[in-house]
């Protein structure tokens, strides 16, 4: 007996084929009074028809969409329906539709819908194109678009693209997180540590407490509050600090508390020396987190936000023209963006301007230095009584990373040895060489 699953599954494709099948046999009729119908109550068992309720499409838009994923979901969907018509075969020029390179069906193109939608009435075709324009919810929320076309051919002869989020949501129903790669050149932030874990001062913890509260109430002062019309969307801020004092945790703190994913973006690998790459590497990324609720921390984000240089070449007044894009990208997300910098004099005056918020990661003082000590040693490890905490702390000036290298080499060293214990020597090996890894003077 087949589940009520696939049982709606049917049911929808099967209306789209009683829809084909219809458009085929009318080519002149009017789709708002004749075409055969949908009934959307009776959906919501699917993943498919979730979606379709969730998202409040219009008749004409499940058109639309419905033919987008039949390929997905059954390839020779398109060839067996207009066989039901045309059992000897025809190229039926009229119904569209393009041979993919691995696809052996038919993938509908933008002259599909015009087809179904409109027949032969001009100007129903010509209000088609209306579902691809940037405006559209396809495009504003990553849904479908419309293939650029090669130059010289009608431009609704694209194929129609479905969003592979989009396809990975309305088939297995969960949508898996994208992979770091030069298409999106971001990676994951996640973290095992809670907020009690962090050891900042107290008035840079005050200040990642207004980023909670606005990931937490933005959309309600928005919308419920009526502050859309008043307020910029999204939310800018930097942090700025020396390597190691906590930037890249409190990101992943954030996203952690708010659920909200959060993704790094390094940017002294995502800049191009090829003219244009930067832009395209940086575009995909926008697009794509666009109406994800993703938090993105830009690291090193002196590569692009730096100083600005006078135009000398060609190779200049592209380099400005990154800054500006990005900038212009920066402005428009509707989310939360972090840029981290080591040193703030290192950004632009002009781009710190645009920021909500410029929060200040010090390095720790000789109090935060202890705590960052006694919070991160194992509880396993046994401790010498001749090490005193607040004296090494006092004595030797470390960042949270520092001391975090030190506490794994020295419970190395420990389980590699007979005592079992955390030795004043040894403690003193791992200062030593963390200090000239970074050419200080112990």
């Amino acid at each position: 007996m087949k589940n009520s699953k696939e049982i709606e599954l049917r049911q929808i494709f099967k209306y789209l084929e009683s829809l084909i099948l219809w458009r085929i046999r009318n080519n002149a009729a009017d789709f708002d009074s004749k075409a055969p119908t949908l009934d959307l109550k009776k959906l919501g068992e699917s993943n498919l028809g979730v979606f379709l309720k969730e998202e409040k499409l219009s008749e004409t838009e499940i058109v639309v969409f419905l033919l987008a994923v039949a390929p997905s979901f059954y390839p020779s969907f398109f060839i067996d329906t207009i066989s039901k018509e045309y059992p000897e075969g025809t190229d039926f020029v009229q119904f569209g539709g393009v041979k993919g390179q691995n696809h052996r069906g038919i993938l509908p193109t933008g002259e599909t819908v015009q087809f179904i939608l409109g027949g032969t009435n001009f100007t129903r075709r010509m209000q088609c194109m209306d579902f691809f324009k940037v405006e559209h919810l396809f495009s504003k929320k990553d849904i479908l678009y419309l293939e650029n076309v090669p130059f010289g051919e009608p431009i609704m002869s694209g194929k129609i693209i479905l969003s592979a989020d989009i396809i990975y949501k309305i088939t297995t129903g969960e949508v898996p997180a994208p992979k770091l790669s030069t298409a999106f050149p971001a990676e994951k932030l996640e973290t095992e540590l809670q907020w009690d874990d962090l050891i900042l001062s107290q008035k840079t913890l005050q200040q990642i407490r207004e980023l909670e509260m606005w990931l937490q109430f933005n959309d309600q002062l928005f919308n419920d509050w009526g502050m859309k019309n008043r307020l910029k969307a999204g939310y800018r801020v930097l942090f700025h600090g020396p390597p190691g004092t906590g930037k890249t945790l409190t990101a992943s703190l954030l996203g952690k508390y708010t659920n909200k994913p959060v993704y790094r973006i390094d940017l002294s690998t995502v800049v191009s020396k090829y003219i244009g790459e930067t832009e395209k590497n940086l575009s995909n990324l926008f697009n794509k987190a666009q109406h994800k609720d993703w938090i993105l921390f830009f690291d090193e984000a002196d590569a692009i936000f730096g100083k600005r240089t006078n135009v000398r070449d060609a190779h200049d007044k592209y380099a400005n023209q990154e800054v500006s894009y990005l900038l212009q990208r920066v402005e428009a997300h509707p989310g939360l963006i972090i840029l981290a910098s080591n040193f703030r004099d290192n950004v632009d005056e002009s781009f710190t301007r645009r920021f909500q918020s410029i929060i200040m990661f010090e390095m720790p003082g000789a109090t935060e230095r202890e705590a960052i000590w006694k919070t991160n040693l194992p509880k396993q490890l046994k401790i010498s009584e001749e090490i005193d905490w607040e004296d090494i702390s006092k004595k030797y000036e470390l960042t949270g990373s520092n001391i975090l290298n030190i506490i794994q080499f020295c419970s190395l060293k420990v389980l590699n040895g007979k005592s079992k214990t955390l030795t004043p020597e040894i403690l003193q090996q791992g200062i030593r060489r963390e200090f000239v890894k970074e050419n200080r003077t112990h």
